[in-house]
């Protein structure tokens, strides 16, 4: 589990095909393995720990003084913008959040959703806002002032547009300052993680849903049942 607060922002020393499992090569059939380097995030740092790279909840394997090493699955690959990265890209890291910290950010949970692409930037004074297209699928948990974690970022929506698939969040000046997506030109795909709350929010109304149309069918029959032949 995350908080959306990037604690630094990295950069991939190296590339390699063939995704590195705990413990052992997995084949080389989509996956692939990056070299992370780091400063804060490797404090504490061990095997086996979680660190989120540009949003996305991943094991290490290996690390130094300098640098961390992480397996990256072929599904990851498909679901996110980490197939996209080579050496010298910036990335936002961020460790697993402790359960006796502050959470200054919302629920991530590591699990990108899918990728949006920006489309439209603009300034206003020290404000910078950006317009990301979303897949049609996951407009409906997007909402205005919600959260949603982009590229590992929690964020507040601004406005949306279900029925064109895009939404708007703004950085202040020293969120600017601290993660990557500033730097994206438009056009670049960017991680998103809709707030899970939305997702059991409608699970919990998708099942009162099916209860009331079947106690409707069951009344319906009792009706019927009841009239005369």
């Amino acid at each position: 589990m995350f908080t959306g607060i990037v604690e630094e922002m990295g950069a991939i020393k190296e590339v390699k095909n063939g995704f590195k499992g705990w413990g052992e090569w997995e084949g080389s059939d989509g996956g692939m393995t990056l070299r992370v380097g780091g400063g804060k995030v490797l404090e504490g740092c061990y095997e086996g720990c979680s660190i989120a790279v540009n949003g996305v909840c991943l094991t290490v394997t290996e690390f130094d003084s300098e640098s961390f090493t992480v397996g990256v699955a072929p599904e990851t690959i498909r679901k996110t913008n980490l197939g996209l990265l080579g050496q010298g890209s910036p990335v936002n890291l961020e460790r697993a959040a402790a359960m006796d910290g502050r959470n200054s950010g919302h629920m991530v949970q590591g699990h990108v959703d899918n990728v949006g692409e920006i489309i439209e930037k603009w300034q206003d004074k020290e404000s910078l806002f950006i317009k990301v297209k979303a897949p049609r699928e996951l407009m409906q948990y997007i909402v205005p002032k919600g959260f949603i974690a982009i590229d590992g970022t929690s964020l507040t929506v601004c406005e949306t547009d279900v029925a064109n698939g895009w939404f708007t969040f703004m950085l202040i000046d020293y969120t600017q300052q601290h993660v990557i997506i500033p730097k994206k030109p438009i056009g670049d795909k960017v991680n998103l993680e809709v707030d899970v709350i939305s997702k059991y929010v409608e699970r919990s109304l998708g099942n009162i849903n099916d209860r009331l149309s079947r106690l409707e069918v069951a009344n319906v029959l009792h009706v019927l049942r009841l009239i005369p032949k």
